[in-house]
This record gives structure tokens, C-alpha cells and sequence, in this order.
């Protein structure tokens, strides 16, 4: 709570400032115009509410997105113009997306010569995922590489030992990139490996979220880490009301020396290895990857640094080929970022796809189940032609809002077939997807608006890699602490209904 006062006493005088400005600039311009300020503004408002509906109607976007707006604009047409000009139309990380252009032009393109042939290789092998894998590659950017090596954690707290043995091992740089860092055992037992290897000459550059970070990572912790020697940035800070508020950096990723890639869906602090306890045990998964798939992870980091920092990095290190290197045959992966930026919301597409392709079963870890159309429909037919669906949730939430809104989604799943688990010993923050034993995902992305729209996230795609049947075993193991809910468990009042379809309309601002 000290951190979050310190930055409203910085943030507060500064909007109290900005909108005295405004108020004083409206003053004088009705004073220019005579009095009519208020007329002329409600004319073109009205105006613009009548041609921003128009627009919202004709766009291809999620129609609860649209819906929202239609409804607020409809309702309020002054205020709703106004608000969907400076939140609503997607362009609000107009600012974001210039500095991430910019970056990325700078930088040698991210490339592998084998992409084309691990396509191909899947494609013959499984045609419709080759497709998938294809749009995949092309939508997001990112090539196709063969896997050399993907290790599967169950919970934080398997990783953290992991994470703590390859830093020891550094020998060029450490790139992390975190949404949320807090203070506590894991964070500051990582700190301490990064002052020695600063120390040491090794490169060290931390990323974190301002606004994952609020309430738990300060300037004066930023200051501290530099004074160590590591160069640390916030993304995108949360300092005066701006725009893009909204598209946070929900990445997770660790890259040492382009050897190994840490990610999922583990923050760096001690909730996430149960160190600490939050709304019970705290289920959470990653991975950690090798090879030259690494590359794409360092290339990531790269991209933002360089985007939002003075200090930069001239060109992404590449993964060095060992002397003893044998060629990897464990399948294949595609690690990709996605960007609220882009025309096609990638991982959106990506999961209404696993979906539409399953035949045997489509199982999902996610912490919060807020669904746009496309997705829930997509979910609902899998099961219905009779796809073994699955869902685990959290038993106890950490945001319980969030949490009705989550099951208020149940009953039109359950009666279609879908399963839905939730996990009794606590809650539940793995990200992944895995259908029909030969396709998986793991990173940051939730089943939610935030996560598949409005986020920068992070994630990797399996194709028959043995990290697959980990990831399986470990969420049957899951499913054996859950309880499953049924449609006879979810009994609705009219009043109960009402507000669960009022926040469903909403659903887009949670």
C-alpha cells in the first residue's frame, strides 16, 4: 500500500493539474465564442456518436467489443464520443506501436532458414495444424524452429532452483522481463545473482510493468537495482492519464547468454512459489527452453529495450551452435509474441483454431475465463460434435468480481458439453492449452478481454514435443484436486442473472 500511496501523490496534483488546464482552456474558449461552447460542442459530439456507431457497426471485431460501445455511445453521446475517441478506438497505443516500429526497424529481422522446411515437415505430417502453424508464423512474425529441449515445471516453485543454477552459469547478459516484481525471497534472491554477475561484467537488463508493478516495485527499488549495476526500465509508466493505460507488458521472460529461455506463467514474486500464502496454493507452470529457438525470446526482450530505453542493445545476441551439438528432434515449436497493436489478435485466432481442429480433446489451464464471441462460440461447437473439452479454474480467486464474471460463462459451457474444473486447494494461474496429444501452448495468456486483446503477451506452441505429455500429466494430476462443476451446482435468481448479464456487457473493461 506505501508504494501505490507514493505514486498517487506523485499522479493525483499532476490529472488534478491536467484537467484544471482543460477547464481553463474551456473557460476561454466559451468566453471566445460567446457563450455557445456547450452548443456547438453537443452538435459535433452528437455528430460524431452518430458516425462512430456507423463505423463500430462496419468494423470486424469482437461484437461484445462493439456492443459496448454501441450501448455507451447510444446512451451517452457527448460523453460516449468522447471517451470512445480517447479509449475505444484502438488507435490508443498509437504512441506504444510507433517506438515498437521503430525498434524493430532497426534490427536485423528475425529469422531462421529452417521455418519454411519445419512447416512443410508438420504440414505433411498433419495437415490442418500445418495451416494453423503457418497463419501462426506469418500473423505474429516469428519463424518455425526445431526443438532441442523444453523442460516442464509444474508449479513456481520447481523453476525457481532452475532459473537460480543457469543465472550462476551466465557469462554475456541476463535478460529479464517481468509483468509484476515484488521483494521478497524470490526476487531477492535473484537480485543477488544479478549484482554478482553485474559485478562481473556480464550485461544485466531488467524490464518490469509499471502498472502490474504498482502496488509492489517503486522508483526507489529501480534506483537501488541500478546502483547494483543492472540496468532496470519500467514499460510504459504510469505517470499522467495517458492513453494507453490500457496495454500493459504481461510477458514473462527470462533469456541468459541465448542458451536458455525461462517463461510461463510465474511472476518473480513469492506467491508464485508458494513461499508466501495468497488465496491458498498457488498453481502456476512454465518452461524452459534451449537451442536455437532461444533467439526468438532474446529478440522479444530486445525489441521492448530498445523500444523504451536510451541504453540500447545494437543487435539481439544469437544462439551459438556448441561444439557438441546434435540435431534436435523433439518436435517443434513456435515462440511468438502477441500485440494489441496488430490488425489480428493473434493468440484469439490461435485458440478459437486448437479448437476448430481438436478431434480427440482440448484441455485449458486458465485463472480467468472471460470470453469474446468468436472464442466462446468456437468452444461451444467443439464440444457439441463431441471434442472432450476441458477447463480448469481456480477454487479460491483472487479477484472475486472477476471470478462471477468467469462463471457466469458456466452454464451455457456446461450445457454444451464443455468440463469445468475448479482447483480446490487454491488458485489456479497456469496458462496453457494441449489437444489431442500432438499440440500445445504454454506462456502468459489468459482466457481473458485483457489477455487477448488489450495485452502485450508471450507464448509458445508445441508440435509433438515430449514437453507435451508433461504438460498432460501434470493437468490430470490437476484435475484429480478439482471439483467439477455441474450444471445442477449453478442456480441463477432473476436478480443474480441480471447482474452477471449486465457485467458480461461489460466484460470487455474487466
Amino acid at each position: 500500500m506505501k508504494k501505490i500511496f507514493g505514486r498517487l501523490v506523485i499522479v493525483i496534483p499532476a490529472i488534478v493539474l491536467q484537467i484544471l488546464w482543460y477547464l481553463l482552456a474551456i473557460i476561454i474558449l466559451n468566453e471566445l465564442l460567446a457563450g455557445y461552447l456547450d452548443d456547438i460542442l453537443n452538435f459535433v459530439f452528437t455528430v460524431l456518436a452518430v458516425f462512430f456507431v456507423t463505423a463500430i457497426v462496419s468494423k470486424r471485431d469482437e461484437s461484445s467489443y462493439k456492443l459496448l460501445w454501441v450501448i455507451i455511445i447510444v446512451g451517452f453521446p457527448v460523453l460516449g464520443a468522447m471517451l470512445y475517441l480517447m479509449m475505444g478506438n484502438k488507435k490508443t497505443g498509437t504512441r506504444l506501436n510507433r517506438k515498437l516500429k521503430e525498434a524493430a526497424a532497426a534490427l536485423p529481422g528475425l529469422t531462421n532458414e529452417e521455418s519454411d522446411e519445419c512447416i512443410r515437415e508438420i504440414s505433411a505430417d498433419n495437415r490442418r495444424i500445418g495451416q494453423t502453424v503457418s497463419h501462426l508464423s506469418q500473423s505474429a512474425g516469428f519463424p518455425v524452429f526445431r526443438n532441442e529441449s523444453a523442460e516442464y515445471f509444474a508449479f513456481g516453485e520447481d523453476m525457481f532452483p532452475r532459473m537460480c543454477e543457469d543465472l550462476k552459469k551466465a557469462e554475456k547478459f541476463i535478460y529479464i522481463e517481468y509483468f509484476i516484481i515484488q521483494n521478497g525471497k524470490f526476487w531477492d534472491t535473484i537480485t543477488e545473482i544479478l549484482e554478482q554477475k553485474a559485478a562481473a561484467g556480464v550485461d544485466v537488463r531488467v524490464m518490469y510493468d509499471d502498472l502490474g508493478s504498482i502496488g509492489t516495485y517503486s522508483f526507489r527499488d529501480r534506483i537501488r537495482l541500478q546502483d547494483k549495476g543492472i540496468k532496470c526500465i519500467a514499460f510504459n509508466p504510469f505517470l499522467l492519464v495517458k492513453s494507453q493505460l490500457n496495454n500493459r507488458d504481461h510477458r514473462k521472460i527470462m533469456v541468459i547468454d541465448a542458451k536458455v529461455a525461462y517463461s510461463g506463467g510465474v511472476n518473480l514474486a513469492d506467491e508464485y512459489i508458494n513461499h508466501i500464502e495468497r488465496f491458498g496454493r498457488w498453481k502456476d507452470i512454465g518452461f524452459r527452453i534451449t537451442g536455437k529457438a532461444v533467439e526468438s525470446y532474446t529478440y522479444m526482450f530486445v525489441e521492448f529495450w530498445n523500444a523504451f530505453s536510451y541504453d540500447l542493445i545494437p543487435v539481439p545476441p544469437q544462439w551459438e551452435i556448441p561444439e557438441d551439438h546434435v540435431v534436435p528432434s523433439d518436435g517443434y515449436i513456435i515462440p511468438y509474441y502477441d500485440s494489441p497493436t496488430r490488425s489480428e489478435h493473434t493468440s484469439n485466432v490461435l485458440l478459437t483454431e486448437v479448437l476448430s481442429m481438436a478431434t480427440q480433446y482440448a484441455w485449458f489451464y486458465t485463472p480467468y475465463l472471460i470470453l469474446g464471441d468468436a472464442l466462446f462460440d468456437a468452444f461451444i461447437r467443439a464440444a457439441q460434435r463431441g471434442v472432450d473439452v476441458r477447463i480448469i479454474m481456480p477454487g479460491i480467486p483472487d479477484k472475486k468480481m472477476v471470478f462471477r464474471l468467469s462463471r457466469s460463462y458456466y452454464r451455457d459451457l456446461l450445457k454444451a458439453g464443455v468440463k469445468i474444473y475448479e482447483y480446490t486447494p487454491g488458485f489456479v494461474h497456469a496458462k496453457a492449452f494441449i489437444a489431442d496429444d500432438v499440440f500445445a501452448g504454454i506462456g502468459t495468456v489468459n482466457l481473458d478481454y485483457r489477455s487477448l486483446f488489450l495485452h502485450f503477451e508471450c507464448e509458445s506452441v508445441f508440435y509433438k514435443a515430449g514437453i507435451i505429455e508433461e504438460l498432460k500429466k501434470d493437468y490430470l494430476n490437476t484435475q484429480a484436486e478439482c471439483r467439477q462443476r455441474i450444471t445442477g451446482d449453478i442456480k441463477e435468481g432473476r436478480r443474480h442473472r441480471f447482474v452477471n448479464n449486465l457485467l458480461r456487457v461489460f466484460a470487455p473493461l474487466l
